[in-house]
C-alpha cells in the first residue's frame, strides 16, 4: 500500500488526489492572497493593516474552532459564542488594561489565564441546567446567556467601564524580554516608489511605504494567533480521531444510542461544551490585546451568527472546514468596506424611465456598500445549503488515518496509481492491468472483513478495545452479531 503523497514530496500528486472540493477551496484562497498582494505591493493596502487583517482571520479560526467543538462533533446548538467570546477579552482586559476600575497593570499572561478561567467555570454553570435540554431550548437558553451576559457588561460600569469599554490595553508581548521592545528596536525599512508597465498605456505605482513600529507590532500579533491555532487545531485533530471524538459523534447523530452503549452522554456534552467555550474565551483574549480595546459592542448578537455562518460554510465537524469558513467571512466583512469605491456611482447603462427603480437601487447599494454584507453572507448560505449542505470541506477525510486513504477513491488516485503501476513495469520488465490490482485489493478487503469478527464494530463505537483469539475463531463474536442491524455499532 503507498503513502499519500506530499506537498513538499511530491506537489503534483498531492494535488491530483485532492478532491475538487479542496482544489477550489485551495484555488481561491490562493487568488484572493494574489489579490490582497496586489493591494499591498500598489499601495491600496496598508502592510500593518494586512497583518491586522490576518489576525483577525486567525481570531475567527478560534471562535469557529469553539463553536465546531460543541455543534460539528456533539450537536450542541449554541448561541451564546459572543459571551464566551467577551468573557475572555473582558477578563485579560480587567486585569491589564490602563482604564480597568478593577485593577489593571497586571501581566497579560495572568489576564489570558484569569479570561480562560472565567469562560470555563460560566460554562460549567450554565451547562448544568441547560445541558440536559433539547435542541430548540439549548438554542433559546444559550442566545439568552449571550444577552445577559452583554447587558452585564453595559450597565455594570462599576466593574466594566460601561459603554465607554476599556481603552490601554497592553500587547501580548508586554513584559516579556525582548518582545516587548521587539517593534522599538527593529529599524522602519523604507520601500521607495517607482511606477511599472507599459508606457503610454497602462502604468501603476508600487511599493511606496515604510515598515515601521507598527508593522512589527502586528507582526508579533500574527505570530501569537498563529500560534494559538496551530495548537489548537492539532488538539482538536487529536481529540477528534481519539475514541472521547467517536463518542461525542455518536452522541451528535443519536443521543439515545449512546446511553444504550453505557456512555454517560451528560459528561460528554459537559467536557464538549466547556472545551469550546474556552477556546472561543482564547480568541477574546487576543482580540483584546490585538485591537487594544474593547467595549460592550463586541458582544453583539451578530458575531454568534458570523461564527455559525464560517461553521455551516465549511462544513460542520470538520477543523479545515472552520479555518476555511473563518477566512471567508473576512473576506466578506473587510473586502465590502471597499468594493464600493470601486463601482461608479451610478448604473453604468441609460435604462427607460420605467426601469428607473433599478438606477435608484444600484445607486442606495453602492452608496451603503459595506451595509450589504449581510446580504452577500446570506446569499452564500442559501447556496450552500442548496448545493453543498454538508459544507465545502465535509469531515470524511479528517476522520481517516492518511495511511487508509492510500488506495481511496478520489480524484486523481487512479492517475497516480497508473502511473506508479507503469514505472514498476519499466523497473521489473512486467506488465499488469491496473484494474486487474483494484480486484486484488477488493478480494482482500473481502476476506478481512469475512475473518474480523462482528463484535468489533460495536467495541469500536463504545471508544474501547477487545482481545481477539486467533485468526479463524468466530466463538466470541456470536453475542455482536445483531448489533449492525441496529445500527448502532459503526462511525460514518
Amino acid at each position: 500500500m503507498s503513502e499519500p503523497a506530499t506537498f513538499l514530496g511530491d506537489p503534483r500528486g498531492y494535488v491530483a488526489e485532492m478532491t475538487r472540493a479542496e482544489q477550489g477551496v485551495a484555488g481561491f484562497v490562493v487568488t484572493l492572497m494574489a489579490l490582497l498582494f496586489y493591494g499591498l505591493v500598489t499601495g491600496g493596502l496598508g502592510p500593518a493593516y494586512f497583518l491586522y487583517l490576518v489576525g483577525l482571520v486567525g481570531m475567527y479560526i478560534l471562535l469557529s474552532f469553539g463553536l465546531n467543538v460543541q455543534w460539528g462533533y456533539t450537536g450542541l446548538i449554541n448561541f451564546s459564542v459572543a459571551a464566551f467570546f467577551g468573557l475572555g477579552a473582558y477578563g485579560t482586559a480587567l486585569l491589564t488594561a490602563d482604564s480597568s476600575p478593577l485593577a489593571g497593570g497586571f501581566n497579560p499572561l495572568v489576564g489570558l489565564v484569569l479570561g480562560l478561567v472565567l469562560a470555563a467555570v460560566l460554562a460549567v454553570i450554565i451547562g448544568i441546567p441547560t445541558l440536559r435540554l433539547r435542541t430548540d431550548y439549548l438554542a433559546i437558553a444559550s442566545l439568552g446567556l449571550a444577552e445577559v451576559v452583554r447587558l452585564l457588561m453595559l450597565n455594570e460600569r462599576w466593574l466594566t467601564n460601561g459603554s465607554a469599554g476599556l481603552r490601554g490595553i497592553p500587547g501580548f508581548f508586554e513584559g516579556w524580554p525582548f518582545l516587548a521592545t521587539f517593534p522599538q528596536t527593529m529599524p522602519g525599512l523604507r520601500f521607495e516608489q517607482f511606477e511599472v508597465g507599459i508606457p503610454g498605456i497602462w502604468t501603476t505605482r508600487v511599493l511606496g511605504f515604510t515598515l515601521g513600529q507598527s508593522f512589527w507590532q502586528a507582526l508579533l500579533n500574527v505570530f501569537v494567533v498563529a500560534v494559538f491555532v496551530g495548537v489548537v487545531y492539532l488538539l482538536l485533530r487529536h481529540v477528534h480521531q481519539s475514541p472521547w471524538g467517536r463518542v461525542l459523534r455518536t452522541i451528535r447523530s443519536d443521543d439515545d444510542l449512546a446511553e444504550a452503549l453505557g456512555k454517560n452522554t451528560y459528561a460528554f456534552k459537559m467536557q464538549s461544551f466547556v472545551l469550546g467555550s474556552v477556546i472561543m474565551a482564547l480568541a477574546g483574549v487576543f482580540y483584546a490585546h490585538l485591537n487594544l480595546f474593547v467595549s460592550p459592542g463586541d458582544l453583539e448578537p451578530i458575531n454568534t451568527f458570523y461564527v455559525w455562518i464560517a461553521v455551516i460554510l465549511g462544513g460542520s465537524g470538520s477543523n479545515r472546514g472552520a479555518m476555511f469558513g473563518g477566512f471567508v467571512i473576512i473576506a466578506i466583512q473587510e473586502g465590502t468596506r471597499f468594493l464600493g469605491g470601486a463601482l461608479p456611482d451610478t448604473f453604468p447603462v441609460d435604462l427607460p424611465s420605467l426601469l428607473s427603480i433599478i438606477e435608484s437601487t444600484y445607486a442606495t447599494v453602492v452608496g451603503n456598500f459595506a451595509s450589504t454584507r449581510l446580504l452577500a453572507v446570506g446569499i452564500i448560505i442559501i447556496l450552500v445549503m442548496r448545493w453543498r449542505p454538508e459544507g465545502v470541506l465535509p469531515p470524511q477525510r479528517e476522520l481517516i488515518w492518511p495511511s487508509a486513504l492510500a488506495d481511496a477513491d478520489v480524484p486523481g488516485r487512479e492517475a497516480a496509481r497508473e502511473a506508479k503501476v507503469t514505472d514498476n513495469n519499466n523497473e521489473t520488465g512486467s506488465v499488469h492491468d491496473p484494474d486487474e490490482l483494484d480486484d486484488v485489493t477488493e478480494d482482500a478487503s473481502d476476506e478481512s472483513s469475512e475473518d474480523a469478527p462482528s463484535s468489533g464494530d460495536d467495541v469500536q463505537a463504545n471508544g474501547g478495545s477487545t482481545d481477539r483469539g486467533p485468526a479463524g475463531d468466530n466463538d466470541a463474536g456470536g453475542p455482536g452479531d445483531d448489533a449492525p442491524s441496529k445500527g448502532g455499532g459503526r462511525d460514518e
